[in-house]
């Protein structure tokens, strides 16, 4: 234990995901011996990140406007909705070049156990995007561990309604990973050889 603010700062960092007590004594004495001007910067960042990043009010992207690139961009096939956990996860496929269509993000997976289920996520808007019929086919991308395979399961059941085609990307996924973690060559050929969860039915048509 260490006195005043130094031991402050390790508190802290040490609440930030994957950062234990050792690599946030790290990081802290890194940043007690960097230049002032350095830490001063990296506190103006931080300080700016917070007051000008806000979520797009359509797809929940991290964005600085109203709308996010993606969902201005006149170019995307809006066909196509592809429903991903977080941002992060936009960023991982967007990696890839195999997708053109639009994103939902969640804001995180069902997880009973962290006390989260599906009315503590983006699914209420989802399905507010999928009332005009525009969108035909539902990406479910969320990460294929417990809690983002629960999640999927969740949507594909309520999508059934919607006359839409849900699918999953491929299982050349790591089970129990993170798509963010996952390589561009295996997520874009997950994307392109996607399986399909639920086909609207065209009896009647």
């Amino acid at each position: 234990m260490y006195e005043g603010p130094i031991q402050d700062l390790i508190d802290e960092l040490s609440r930030l995901p994957g950062i234990g007590p050792r690599g946030a004594s790290r990081i802290a004495f890194y940043l007690l011996d960097a230049p002032e001007e350095d830490v001063f910067a990296l506190a103006d960042t931080l300080r700016k990140v917070k007051e000008s990043s806000r979520f797009c009010e359509v797809c929940f992207n991290i964005s600085q406007d109203e709308r996010c690139r993606v969902c201005r961009d006149p170019r995307r096939d809006r066909s196509i909705l592809c429903v991903v956990e977080e941002s992060k996860d936009v960023v991982a496929i967007e990696r890839t070049n195999e997708f053109r269509g639009l994103y939902h993000v969640l804001g995180g997976s069902i997880s009973p156990i962290d006390g989260r289920g599906p009315s503590d996520l983006h699914t209420r808007e989802l399905f507010t995007r999928l009332a005009d019929g525009e969108v035909q086919e539902v990406i479910l991308a969320t990460d294929p561990d417990t809690q983002g395979e629960a999640t999927a399961s969740y949507l594909s059941r309520m999508l059934r309604d919607f006359g839409v085609r849900v699918t999953r990307p491929a299982s050349g996924l790591p089970v129990g990973g993170d798509l963010e973690y996952a390589d561009q060559v295996t997520l874009g050929r997950a994307f392109e050889g996607r399986q399909t969860m639920f086909e609207p039915s065209t009896a009647g048509l």
